[in-house]
């Protein structure tokens, strides 16, 4: 297993597949790099180097108390890109983990970082507020925390019916699918699950976007109930000058699985690009 180690000597767990082009992979909140497995796969198939990584507090890295605001965060992006040797890397971010994308860009000038990819994410402004009218309200995210904290393993079992798009008469994943994400969920700690919800709903990336100077892909599914695309995916897409938005209509938030066949094309097409 390879690890990397930040500067506060949180210990990163990477998986490092094929060789060429880097392409690093940061996975949502509340899962692990695992998520990213069919993508991973087929971009070292096609002959790229997949790098994706373990944020601290979930998977199999370090679970320090500390260090899950999005500053830290993409200082730890900083320290994968620079032990793992990633050069004119290609970096996408899954929901919470394009918030990482964004304040790296903005923080560490985008070093090494030639595409960028926002997938179903966080930028640039989750929470409602007076500039921010189509934002999430405060209370959404002070109920969320409040169910976590009283039974984390039902909270969970219900959020990810919603973030998968099952309903009553729609069930894009298998049972089977929804308890394995329920399981690698159960497995963060519940800091880190408090702290990052935290950051991920009340972090401004607005400012983060004028430092996208790169090609950069937005996916987004219209119907995504966890993370809605008007004040996410289409804000980004006028926000960022080079940006291109691919609306997966009717797609719910975890599109890395219900729509993996038509994601993965899209990615690959965009990297290779």
């Amino acid at each position: 297993m390879t690890y990397v180690t930040t500067i506060d000597k949180t210990e990163l767990y990477v998986k490092d597949w094929g060789t060429g082009q880097p392409v690093i992979l940061l996975h949502g909140w509340p899962l692990s790099v695992d998520s990213w497995d069919a993508q991973a796969m087929a971009i070292a198939d096609a002959g790229y180097r997949a790098i994706a990584y373990d944020r601290r507090g979930f998977g199999r890295s370090s679970q320090p108390w500390s260090g899950y605001d999005y500053d830290t965060l993409a200082d730890d992006l900083a320290a994968v890109i620079e032990q793992t040797g990633a050069k004119d890397a290609v970096v996408i971010g899954f929901s919470m983990g394009g918030g990482e994308v964004a304040r790296y860009m903005s923080r560490h000038a985008g070093k090494s970082v030639v595409k960028a990819g926002l997938i179903a994410s966080v930028v640039p402004f989750m929470l409602k507020t007076n500039d921010n009218p189509q934002g999430t309200e405060q209370a959404v995210f002070d109920k969320m925390a409040q169910a976590i904290k009283e039974d984390r393993a039902k909270f969970f079992a219900s959020f990810f019916k919603d973030f998968y798009g099952v309903g009553m008469l729609s069930s894009p994943v298998s049972d089977e699918f929804l308890q394995a994400s329920c399981n690698v969920a159960m497995q963060a700690s519940l800091r880190a699950t408090l702290e990052c919800a935290k950051s991920f709903a009340t972090t401004d990336f607005r400012p983060d976007l004028a430092a996208f100077s790169v090609p950069t892909l937005i996916i987004h599914g219209t119907s995504d109930q966890t993370v809605p695309i008007d004040a996410a995916g289409r804000a980004a897409a006028k926000g960022i000058a080079n940006a291109t938005l691919i609306e997966y209509d009717g797609a719910p938030h975890g599109l890395f699985a219900t729509e993996k066949d038509r994601f993965t094309k899209d990615l690959l097409d965009f990297i290779r690009r």
